[in-house]
């Protein structure tokens, strides 16, 4: 293939789509999902919502990025739009402050010609505010469920009046060691409730929570090597791992890489390539679990409002970001598991959008991405970008510092690709002192065919 021409796009064809319109909702929240700017439901929403609208227990499973989220809150605000406000009516279990509050957000815009009032409760920031809000402030209750128990430790929480109880991601909660809390909270709720647990993947733990929990629940299951692909382009880049860091920085050359969510496996690997970027010139800010409340927000919103071009990520973050306009997704290490790169890609091509997934894959991770194409169902093309130097040596190894008059501690420059902190490597880089004249499709790199 020649230099100038890009692989072809490996996307899953889109399946049909049910219309809002033709769903059992309110108008009220028929105006506020065109304001967001929806006209068709996705296939979780289209199946699940009828069956929640009408009462009854639901257990869904489906990947991050089909619509999950809306898939019960728009039940449970139509369920609770005619109650006398004041009561906890409806109660949402996540496991991260990041899904708290995504879920919130998204309720408040769902809800926003409602009288209905919602809630984040998650810990790291103050009790107060929510200490009000779970005492007559608010009818829907998104929280984690750490926080929630200190909550009802302290008797701030009535739900006498509960009537929904949502478990979102019931795999994440389990995998997180959630599982005892949610059972002490569930012990303490309403029988005469609607229950929906929301799911990933189906393990037996979660099986067994939802047969001692539910009642009869209607089972919706999407099929997620296909729904969770939808509008996403799939590419390989095969690399040398002391190349990943300045193919990163090559790929980032290119002007519709607007706004790029890049994993890596570690927290440490994610801190140390995201000061890499920032000391290469690239805005970017990172995400994982031992960040603050407070840096996670920023970080975030930074992302969101475009201070920061790229967000380096954990996979903490693959299911509790939401940013609608995210227009690439790098896994900069391949994950273990198959189904975590599912929740990965689906950060982009969210809203029924189009992106692009690029995975930066060396030698040692070929049988990992191998797992990520059976899951698919397809092979992703392998490229190279142009001009890049796949060949290049690795950077040499510092020497230890030895003794008190070195300082007693290791160099900054480390290793790895924390070696190249000192200006642009030569290695890596185009040979060429002028770059190509940009082609056709402005600002758009091409690839040539691995």
């Amino acid at each position: 293939m020649a230099d100038t021409e890009r692989p072809a796009r490996t996307v899953a064809p889109t399946p049909p789509r049910v219309r809002f319109e033709e769903l059992p909702l309110h108008s009220t929240l028929r105006q506020g999902i065109r304001e967001m700017g929806y006209d068709a439901a996705t296939p979780i929403q289209s199946r699940a919502i009828p069956d929640a609208v009408s009462g009854r227990d639901i257990v869904a499973t489906a990947q991050t990025g089909t619509g999950k989220t809306a898939a019960f809150l728009l039940p449970i605000l139509e369920r609770t739009l005619d109650l006398p406000p004041g009561h906890i009516y409806a109660l949402v279990l996540t496991p991260t402050r990041e899904l708290a509050l995504q879920a919130e957000g998204f309720l408040k815009k769902l809800g926003h010609y409602t009288k209905r009032r919602g809630a984040a409760v998650y810990g790291g920031v103050g009790m107060e505010p929510q200490m009000r809000a779970l005492r007559g402030g608010a009818e829907i209750i998104v929280a984690t469920p750490g926080r929630l128990l200190d909550h009802m430790a302290r008797g701030y929480v009535d739900f006498r009046h509960l009537r929904i109880l949502v478990l979102d991601e019931g795999d994440r909660m389990l995998d997180m060691g959630f599982m005892p809390d949610v059972r002490r909270i569930l012990s303490q709720l309403p029988r005469d409730r609607q229950t929906m647990l929301f799911s990933a993947t189906m393990p037996p733990e979660v099986v067994k929570l939802a047969h001692e929990f539910l009642r009869d629940p209607r089972m919706v299951h999407v099929d997620p090597t296909t729904v969770a692909a939808v509008g996403v382009s799939h590419l390989a880049l095969p690399v040398p791992p002391h190349l990943k860091a300045p193919l990163l920085r090559e790929l980032l050359l290119d002007a519709t890489m607007t706004s790029v969510l890049v994993f890596a496996r570690t927290k440490h690997r994610a801190d140390r390539l995201a000061r890499q970027l920032q000391q290469w010139g690239i805005p970017a800010s990172v995400i994982h679990g031992n960040r603050s409340q407070s840096q996670r927000i920023r970080a975030l919103e930074g992302f969101r409002e475009g201070e920061h071009r790229v967000l380096v990520a954990t996979d903490i973050a693959a299911r509790g970001i939401d940013v609608e306009d995210v227009s690439h997704v790098v896994n900069f290490d391949v994950p273990h598991e198959a189904e975590v790169y599912i929740h990965r890609v689906g950060r982009t091509a969210r809203a029924q959008r189009r992106g692009d997934a690029f995975t930066l894959v060396s030698p040692e991770e070929q049988d990992d991405f191998d797992n990520i194409e059976k899951l698919l169902g397809y092979s992703i093309p392998r490229a190279r970008i142009p001009g890049f130097v796949y060949d290049a040596p690795p950077p040499p190894r510092m020497a230890e510092p030895r003794g008190p008059s070195r300082g007693g501690g290791r160099s900054r420059g480390g290793r790895g690709y924390s070696g190249y902190s000192r200006g642009r490597p030569s290695y890596g880089r185009r040979s060429e002192p002028a770059r190509s004249p940009p082609s056709e499709h402005a600002g758009h790199r091409t690839y040539r065919r691995w």
